[in-house]
């Protein structure tokens, strides 16, 4: 720390040359996080300074918040779900699992996910000391629910569905699970960070949510689709008080229990999502998956003329292919089979998949 501050000049002229250092948006197609919407950064800067780690002394915020769980349970079929804003989709499925754990019970606790998994749930895991198991992939890179089903015994105390894998984009068979949820009386918790806010606005959403009887919970990342400002997710319960099992005593607060993972919770980047789902609504959002759906058949199309297929047919807008080698300026991932990873977000409009596609065809000449 400097023995005397520094001009506010000098401080934001630092700034600038460090924000400059940070990759342009323009060029970045790898990230399932995109540039947030004006009306997002506009709502986030009205409530800065709020905390609904302590929601008494905000309820205005607080308020917010709940009007968010509900827009996103009528969203998901069930208007009277439960939830809390989260930091994101690894808190959301951490918070998932403990839960799962505390109704279970269980001496030995496993959890039975899909390889396609997100690598939260292995901190998850870790954290609550829960085996995890790992059901294979079928053919389309989707979770196979028969051999999910054989992984099951008494001591699971979560089934755990994707819908809208990180790496395929592919939505796992949750209607099949949530039969075995069903019969077996079990947990299943459905990872929906991604796809949460773009399967509803398909024009054939592929069933994920609370309108089938054995989902549980549900995680979805605004500021993922839903285009808020950094960190926001939810997660939301079937029955609207199940997250009370996980209240401990906060005696000098103003609320005397909570079940949150945070203590401290920013309220701004919850006004930044309301803000922009009811600025959207879903006519808006519609638009907005669309879009972000043609670019993809676009990429695909275009990359398949150059002779590079893709590696599989995504059910959102996430695109893979078999390629090794793209140009520099563009910042792509890899799946950890190997295949080049695309997602094309609000950020990567028609003009960036049509120069990347120039790029790739001038590469391969």
């Amino acid at each position: 720390m400097l023995n005397k501050g520094c001009s506010e000049e000098d401080l934001f002229s630092f700034l600038s040359k460090k924000k400059q250092d940070d990759l342009d948006h323009a060029f970045i197609l790898s990230s399932m996080c995109t540039l947030p919407h004006p009306v997002a950064v506009r709502a986030h800067d009205m409530f800065m300074e709020t905390n609904l780690g302590d929601p008494g002394l905000f309820p205005g915020t607080a308020s917010l918040e709940h009007l968010l769980i509900e827009r996103f349970g009528t969203l998901f079929h069930n208007k009277e779900a439960g939830g809390y804003a989260t930091s994101g989709g690894t808190e959301s499925n951490l918070q998932a699992l403990r839960l799962a754990k505390v109704l279970a019970h269980a001496k030995c606790p496993n959890v039975v996910v899909p390889e396609s998994a997100h690598f939260s749930f292995k901190k998850a895991c870790d954290m609550l000391c829960i085996e995890i198991r790992c059901v294979p992939l079928d053919t389309n890179w989707r979770m196979d629910a028969d051999l999910a089903a054989e992984q099951i015994d008494t001591n699971t105390v979560c089934l755990v569905g994707v819908a809208g894998t990180t790496e395929y984009g592919m939505v796992d068979p949750i209607s099949d699970l949530a039969k075995i949820a069903v019969q077996d009386d079990l947990f299943l918790h459905v990872d929906a960070a991604f796809g949460g806010m773009v399967v509803p606005f398909l024009p054939r959403p592929i069933p994920f949510d609370f309108a089938l009887p054995g989902v549980t919970t549900i995680a979805v990342d605004p500021h993922k689709m839903g285009m808020s400002t950094i960190p926001a997710g939810c997660l939301l319960t079937r029955e609207p008080d199940m997250l009370n099992a996980l209240n401990i005593d906060t005696p000098y607060l103003s609320v005397k229990q909570e079940y949150t993972l945070a203590g401290t919770r920013p309220g701004a980047p919850v006004a930044g999502a309301l803000a922009v789902l009811d600025y959207l609504g879903v006519e808006g959002m519609t638009s907005v998956v669309s879009g972000c759906m043609k670019n993809t058949e676009r990429l695909i199309a275009g990359m398949e003329t150059f002779g590079i297929p893709r590696a599989a047919t995504p059910d959102v807008n996430v695109a893979t292919f078999s390629c090794t080698k793209v140009p520099e300026r563009w910042k792509v991932s890899w799946t950890r089979q190997g295949h080049l990873r695309i997602v094309c977000m609000p950020h990567v409009h028609r003009d960036r998949i049509e120069a990347f596609l120039t790029d790739i065809g001038d590469m391969n000449a």
